[in-house]
C-alpha cells in the first residue's frame, strides 16, 4: 500500500511539473506613440506606418525625464492624437 501511496505521489509530482513547464509565458507588449500615449497589448500587431508608433517588450519603463502617459483601450488600434484609431 505505501509503495501504491508513493508511486501516485511521485506521479502527481511530475505531471504538475509537465503542466508547468507547458504553459509559457503571456506574451504582452507596450505600444507608445510619439504624443507620449501608452497603452498595453496581447499580440504584436502589424500598425500602419502611419500610425508613428514604437513597440516595447512588457517589461520596458520610461525614465523620469520623458513624458509619457498610460491610456489603456480595449480592441486593435492605436492612438493619434488623443483619438483611437481602430484597425
Amino acid at each position: 500500500m505505501k509503495l501504491n501511496l508513493k508511486a501516485a505521489a511521485a506521479g502527481a509530482v511530475l505531471s504538475l511539473g509537465a503542466l508547468a513547464l507547458s504553459t509559457g509565458a503571456a506574451s504582452a507588449y507596450i505600444v507608445c506613440d510619439a504624443d507620449g500615449d501608452c497603452w498595453h497589448v496581447h499580440d504584436r500587431y502589424a500598425y500602419p506606418d502611419t500610425a508613428g508608433v514604437v513597440i516595447h517588450d512588457d517589461t520596458w519603463n520610461w525614465t523620469d525625464s520623458t513624458q509619457y502617459r498610460w491610456r489603456e483601450h480595449e480592441g486593435r488600434g492605436y492612438w493619434n492624437n488623443g483619438l483611437w484609431v481602430t484597425f
